[in-house]
């Protein structure tokens, strides 16, 4: 299979504030823009997509209209405590996680956008001895 886009899309009863949340927090620009279906890319870089459905839609079998539950986006920068700074202390968002560092390699925190999915954001370190092995040969942080 030959790839050309590959990008989650999140059924979202909470849209416009979701767009929102991506737009004005995450750096995410619309692409396109219905009352149904939002799609969003990073500026700059088209391999970050991300799109925002409403679950009540019709191209969505039935049995599966409702929002999504469960994910967990991983949201991987350079710098996680200034990302603590603007999101948590700055913009007010409120940690689902608190910061902390991991020792299977991460220092990262948790909040949630506007329809209950989780945003983890993370700066890898240096894993703890007893995470060492369980990566791959030059994948150590």
């Amino acid at each position: 299979m030959n790839l050309s886009s590959f990008y989650p899309v999140i059924a979202t009863e909470r849209l416009r504030e979701s767009h929102d949340f991506y737009t004005r927090l995450f750096g995410f620009e619309t692409t396109f823009e219905a009352d149904w279906y939002v799609s969003l890319r990073r500026p700059g870089d088209a391999g970050y997509e991300l799109a925002l459905l409403d679950p009540t839609h019709p191209t969505i079998p039935e049995g599966y209209r409702r929002p999504v539950q469960g994910l967990l986006l991983n949201f991987e920068v350079d710098d996680v405590d200034a990302e603590w700074e603007r999101l948590v202390i700055g913009d007010g968002l409120e940690p689902k996680l608190s910061i902390r560092s991991e020792q299977f390699g991460q220092r990262h925190f948790i909040v949630a956008d506007p329809g209950g999915v989780l945003i983890d954001v993370i700066t890898e370190i240096p894993p703890g001895p007893e995470f060492e092995e369980a990566f791959s040969a030059g994948d150590v942080p």
